[in-house]
């Protein structure tokens, strides 16, 4: 599976490594986890430095309403994306975009970045 992830609870942190193709299915696998253990109102790092993915703008409308009925019942938390590649730097702000969620959100492009823009955040 490309998208492998942790919940710490105690942390209220959710941290996510995207290696490969992801396709619509699996993303809403993931996000239906979150809400699952409540951890949507998590810090969440998503870490898509070496994420492939060839989404349709169908399914990007798609994944974007998934996100903007969730963040209408849900609180999210902070959210930070590491990317390095334009390809995926233009999916991820699409993403954001359609989301339109009321949370802090970044893209950077190293962990180090992510984590310590993370711990600038409350939540």
């Amino acid at each position: 599976m490309p998208i492998k992830w942790t919940i710490s609870h105690p942390d209220r942190m959710v941290t996510v490594q995207v290696d490969g193709e992801v396709t619509l299915p699996e993303a809403e696998e993931y996000l239906d986890a979150l809400v699952l253990a409540d951890a949507m109102p998590y810090a969440k790092l998503l870490d898509c430095t070496t994420m492939v993915t060839h989404a349709s703008d169908d399914e990007m409308m798609r994944l974007g309403a998934r996100m903007r009925a969730y963040a209408s019942i849900l609180k999210g938390g902070p959210l930070v994306f590491v990317v390095t590649t334009p390809e995926i730097h233009g999916y991820v702000r699409r993403y954001i975009n359609l989301a339109a969620a009321d949370r802090p959100v970044k893209i950077v492009e190293t962990v180090g970045e992510a984590r310590a823009w993370l711990e600038g955040q409350t939540y």
